[in-house]
């Protein structure tokens, strides 16, 4: 009987699968029991101060993990089928299991100077995934991703190398010192580049040239959210200074505005997924900034589910339309592909905060929580204004891609039958409907209790009606015709001109020094006078020598016959 062999990537996802399985009844215990264990190894004693190497084991970190593990091998079993017919799926299957370990790292890691081992972990595989098409613009979006994160890594080790005035590193027993606000920035500013906050937004709709499982993985509960974790985890050191909170509140309120206006002028498929990501980090740190580090905890475990869900149901579509991601090209799905569309209409649902959706139970909490709060009513219409929006460019995305006529090939061969990529999706669909109840059920500092009035309390449903109406509205007005171009229409969808400055226009300054450096620097008064110049002036020094001595050899021993004899002849006379 000849055994059937199972490929990498199936074999990984198992092992994921397992481990999940495995740590969810810990998990669970853990965070009844509200307790936690942390394990040091200390690697090296030099003058009585000890280096530590911490792990930690508690609700925040075994949760995490355990979700981040069950959305890994959703991934993985999907990309068994879209990943098929790569020639180094080997090599991108390593690629996502560094990824996975590197998450688990940052996760379990309390202190900050070993947490650079996952949180550099996280930026390198990043961009070897980005760039793994090999082309042009893979490796454009590549750098501009790992420049932008760069700023954060570079923040992250000011406030480490800052922090060893307090004599230790870890994050659980932060204290106040002179240079506590500069340690402060470095761990905001890190965790804004990591969550692609304004001004470091464009990295995010970059990062779409990664494959599609990639993108699954990425934008739903790793890379993007390692900076909102950062903060949770930092929440009791950071909460101390006032300015943190109103600069958060701020920077997520317009990063929610930009990112819902975006999505609705943009056609590639993945960019709009990957602009709701950022609208949805953008509602995670506005959470942060109202003081509730928990509901962003919880916003968090219910988005990874429907976001990774979302990407799953992309990829299909984009895998069965000859890997074409034009929206444009799409239409009356419905018919060929039931079991995505119902897929990706729940998952829509539960972005919107639809009732009784994943989204409802944490989505809804925030923004009743921020109508609870003194809050500013600037920044409330904002962030209301930008709900709308998200429920705008869902009911587009569906009705282009969904439900609007067909505009594909005729023979295109759509489908739902490759089970490898429709049992990931039966997964996370049951956690993009159950999840939100499930957590609210099983950890108590989910479920917040509010008293607010009847009309606050139905403002954000109506909010996301009034965006679905909008929606429908503006596809029957304009949106099946031509946009006509205008600095409005650039300005909207290129991110508020954030994608043209942090590429072309930002590059431009300093490769044009760089230039003028090398040119007169380098190979210019750096020839002269360093090392071509000390080689000539040398060189010119010894063929003068050498024929100097060449030439007046003779003269020399005759000057020396000359002088002795006439030493000899005066010692003689006397």
């Amino acid at each position: 009987m000849k055994l059937k062999t199972i490929k990498s990537s199936t074999f990984c996802s198992l092992i994921l699968f397992t481990y999940s399985f495995l740590i969810f009844p810990i998990s669970t215990y853990f965070i009844i029991t509200n307790s936690w264990i942390l394990l040091e190894w200390e690697f090296l004693t030099a003058s009585s101060s000890a280096m530590m190497f911490p792990i930690i084991l508690d609700p925040l970190s075994l949760s995490f993990s355990n979700i981040v593990c069950l959305i890994s091998a959703c991934v993985l079993l999907f990309s068994t089928k879209y990943m098929d017919e790569e020639d180094f799926l080997s090599r991108f299957i390593w690629l996502v299991m560094l990824f996975v370990i590197s998450m688990n790292l940052l996760v379990f890691i309390p202190n900050t100077l070993a947490l650079l081992i996952g949180w550099d972990g996280l930026g390198i595989v990043s961009f070897a995934l980005v760039v793994y098409y090999e082309n042009p613009k893979s490796l454009a979006a590549g750098m501009i991703t790992a420049l932008a994160n760069r700023i954060g890594d570079v923040m992250l080790i000011i406030a480490i190398a800052v922090s060893i005035n307090q004599g230790f590193w870890s994050s659980l027993h932060f204290v106040y010192h002179p240079f506590s606000y500069i340690t402060a920035l470095g761990i905001t500013v890190a965790a804004m580049t990591k969550s692609a906050q304004i001004p470091f937004s464009s990295w995010l709709p970059a990062a779409m040239a990664a494959p599609t499982p990639v993108s699954a993985l990425v934008h739903s509960s790793t890379l993007v959210t390692a900076g909102v974790f950062l903060l949770i985890r930092f929440y009791p050191f950071l909460s101390s200074f006032h300015y943190f909170f109103w600069g958060s509140m701020l920077f997520s309120s317009l990063t929610l505005l930009m990112a819902g206006l975006g999505a609705n002028f943009e056609f590639d498929l993945k960019k709009i997924i990957a602009l709701s990501t950022l609208s949805q980090l953008g509602v995670m740190m506005l959470s942060i900034s109202l003081k509730m580090p928990m509901l962003t905890l919880f916003h968090l475990y219910t988005h990874a589910m429907f976001k990774a869900l979302l990407f799953l149901c992309a990829g299909a579509i984009i895998y069965n339309n000859s890997h074409n991601q034009d929206i444009r090209t799409m239409g009356n799905l419905w018919k060929q592909m039931p079991l995505t569309v119902t897929s990706l209409n729940t998952a829509n649902l539960a972005l919107c905060g639809a009732p009784f959706m994943a989204g409802f139970y944490s989505k809804d909490l925030i923004l009743e929580s921020m109508l609870a709060t003194n809050s500013s009513l600037l920044m409330i219409i904002l962030v209301f204004f930008a709900t709308g929006l998200t429920a705008t460019y869902s009911i587009r995305l569906s009705i282009m891609v969904l439900w609007k006529q067909q505009n594909h090939l005729p023979l295109s061969p759509y489908n739902d039958e490759q089970w490898q990529m429709t049992s990931p999706m039966i997964i996370l669909t049951a956690g993009a409907i159950f999840s939100g109840f499930f957590l609210q059920s099983l950890v108590p500092s989910f479920n917040e209790t509010l008293t607010i009035p009847f009309s606050m309390k139905i403002l954000t449903m109506m909010v996301t009606l009034l965006g679905m109406w909008a929606g429908l509205a503006a596809w029957n007005l304009s949106m099946n015709k031509l946009i006509h171009p205008s600095i409005l229409t650039y300005f909207l969808s290129s991110m508020w001109f954030l994608a043209f400055i942090s590429s072309q226009k930002s590059i431009h300054g300093p490769l044009t020094t760089t230039k003028n450096l090398i040119k007169n620097m380098d190979q210019g008064w750096v020839e002269t006078y360093g090392g071509q110049g000390a080689m000539s002036i040398s060189s010119s020094f010894s063929n003068s020598n050498q024929h100097y001595q060449n030439n007046m050899i003779p003269s020399f021993v005759m000057m020396m016959i000359s002088a002795i004899i006439l030493i000899l002849t005066m010692a003689l006379i006397s």
